[in-house]
């Protein structure tokens, strides 16, 4: 009797919803492999509204159950549109009726200019639909559905208008409903500490990219791509729908048709490595480069920061760095006075002692580059002209630092920044909480970010296991990685092993540190060795919150590195990724409290070949590199 009662309780559930769809509007899209399906649909209501909504699922498991689509303006319309008395303040996304409806499938693959692959496919099923408000031709709309082997986008777009329509966002109200018992890896802020939250009671705001952990066993990440012309979104809790999470976008954005929104993005996953290894996908949803000709320019390398700003100082860390196979120096903020101050002239050395053109000249001379920071302030001021007297001066790069982010406003401000060091063949890594969305695609000038809780703040080895799955996948993130420091809360290989885990193409170094710490410890051959960009990237094995392993190769090198979180444990890593019927010479850089050194860690080497199981065991936040080199 109880089966038969819950058969019927379904039935009827079923059928009203069935009866709520509007007829015509619903559409089924697979990725290419057919794993996952997005399904869109109009449904109507006792009062005659239509509303969009769309479904996820991943081999036929719940991944967003049904969920709105819409979005808020408060419009400037033509003249002529006025003159109709059109209401500019309704909701666009109710009672839009389907007008057309086109398919296309994308293949390509691209190569970028620095990645963590050497190529990249770009292969989806798209459909855009098109959607008329009230039957008038002024109220046009998109909505733009793309599905990935690696997960799903939505966005909305409004076409050119010949009438002339200006359109004020004011809001989105995208919903994600996920499954009962599903966990989010919560961070308030771009450089907060992460906490693992089930869907109730945010203290806030959630940054993006957002990582979630399924009942069902699935893993998924919320994220946003080409984000280049509008305001941040992050994501907050539905007040009214349980286990529903609702975009939350910062301020209004104004713009002029054509217009798109970013990317809403649903990367799906069986385990959370791979989340990781697709984090492409952000890159697939932005523009192809738009530098023209050569950009032999732009050059990945491993950077230190001159501690002591004076010429004695800045020419001894050029000796360090040539001598440690790094490519760059940095001079961070106040070599031209007071970076928060207007009055300060960013092409101008404002401290005694300090003979930037000799030192940059000492640099070329040993082959070591040299990055400045500057601050907002000056950038503001001087952007117009200030990269291309760098760019005179012979430095490398610029650094951004306290850029002001979320609103319309500074987004467009630093993507215009962007493009003016680009036209200047300066490389640029911007400092504090801005976080990348894919535009490095477009403007690949851009090396990295830091919107991340680094070493800076001295996080622990928990913190450092979750930043993989949560922060990378958005893009590059400037770690500050440190070694000698006595701050750091991990064992010295782990910090050794995160320049392998952590992906960034200017990898900071010895970021607290001094070459005076420097006593030939011979475990810094593997930071020596290691290159910054990469042709392959896999991840092993790992679980947030806990521990991870990546490999990564460079033509027939690879580099290892695998971190704890604040407990030991034992892993077990498979070398299955190196080439078949190859020997490699393995070097091992691991933690024991028995090496008579400051930093205690050990070197080994042995043969392996890709039927070899490394046992690893990691000391409480500890870790281990490795380095592979084929033997020829």
């Amino acid at each position: 009797m109880k089966y038969f009662l819950l058969v019927i309780v379904s039935f009827i559930v079923l059928a009203a919803k069935g009866q709520n769809t509007v007829k015509g509007s619903s559409i089924n899209l697979q990725s290419p492999d057919q794993n996952l399906t997005l399904k869109f649909y109009q449904k109507s209501f006792s009062d005659h509204k239509r509303m969009m909504y769309y479904e996820v699922s991943y081999k036929g498991k719940d991944v967003i159950k049904e969920s709105a689509l819409g979005i808020q303006m408060d419009n400037q319309l033509s003249e002529k549109a006025m003159a109709l008395k059109i209401d500019q303040h309704k909701d666009w996304c109710e009672n839009l009726e389907i007008k057309g409806i086109k398919t296309v499938t994308h293949d390509t693959i691209w190569k970028p200019v620095n990645g963590e692959s050497s190529q990249i496919r770009d292969h989806y099923n798209e459909t855009d639909i098109t959607l008329i408000k009230d039957d008038n031709p002024i109220y046009v709309m998109h909505v733009q559905l793309r599905v990935y082997n690696e997960g799903v986008a939505i966005r909305y777009f409004f076409p050119e208008n010949v009438k002339g329509t200006y359109y004020n966002i004011t809001a989105e109200n995208t919903e994600f409903s996920l499954p009962a018992g599903t966990q989010a890896w919560f961070a308030n802020w771009a450089q907060a500490p992460y906490y693992k939250l089930p869907l109730v009671n945010w203290p806030g705001e959630s940054e993006r990219p957002l990582t979630l952990e399924l009942p069902n066993g699935l893993f998924a990440t919320l994220a946003e791509a080409q984000m280049v012309d509008y305001a941040r979104t992050k994501f907050k809790l539905s007040t009214t729908k349980l286990n529903t999470i609702m975009t939350s976008t910062f301020g209004e954005a104004q713009l002029i048709s054509p217009v798109y929104t970013p990317w809403r993005v649903i990367m799906v996953a069986e385990k959370p490595g791979d989340l990781i290894e697709h984090d492409y996908l952000i890159l697939n949803l932005n523009e192809q480069s738009k530098i023209p000709g050569n950009t032999d320019w732009i050059k990945p390398g491993k950077i230190i920061r001159v501690m002591t700003q004076t010429t004695a100082a800045a020419k001894a860390n050029i000796d360090f760095a040539a001598r440690q196979n790094l490519q760059y120096i940095l001079f961070d903020w106040k070599w031209y006075g007071p970076a928060f101050s207007f009055n300060s002239d960013a092409t101008k050395v404002a401290i005694p002692d300090f003979d930037l053109p000799g030192i940059i000249q000492y640099g070329k001379d040993k082959g070591i580059g040299v990055w400045l920071y500057v601050n907002q302030q000056a950038l503001l001021a001087q952007s117009d002209s200030l990269f291309s007297v760098y760019s005179k001066w012979g430095v490398k790069g610029v650094k951004f630092g306290f850029v002001q982010v979320g609103s319309h406003r500074w987004t467009t401000w630093v993507e215009k920044a962007i493009q003016q060091a680009a036209a200047s063949q300066m490389m640029v890594n911007i400092h504090d909480d801005w976080r990348l969305t894919g535009e490095q695609r477009t403007w690949p000038n851009l090396m990295t970010a830091e919107g991340i809780r680094g070493n800076e703040e001295m996080p622990d080895a928990t913190h450092n296991t979750i930043l993989p799955f949560t922060r990378y996948i958005a893009g590059p993130a400037d770690y500050t990685i440190c070694y000698f420091d006595s701050r750091i809360k991990t064992t010295h290989a782990h910090q050794l092993a995160l320049a392998a885990i952590y992906y960034s193409p200017i990898q900071t170094l010895f970021w607290y540190d001094s070459p005076s710490q420097y006593h030939q410890e011979p475990e810094l051959a593997f930071w020596s060795k290691i290159p910054t960009t990469w042709d392959e990237t896999r991840v092993i094995q790992g679980k947030p919150g806990e521990y991870i392993t990546t490999a990564r190769r460079k033509g027939t090198t690879w580099f290892v590195g695998s971190i704890t979180n604040n407990e030991a444990r034992s892993l077990q890593v498979a070398l299955t990724f190196l080439a078949p019927g190859k020997r490699y010479s393995a070097k091992i850089y691991s933690d024991d409290p028995q090496i008579a050194t400051s930093t205690h860690v050990h070197v080994t080497s042995r043969i392996v070949t890709d039927k070899t199981v490394l046992i690893t065991r990691l000391q409480p936040s500890g870790g281990e590199a490795i380095y592979l080199e084929e033997i020829k």
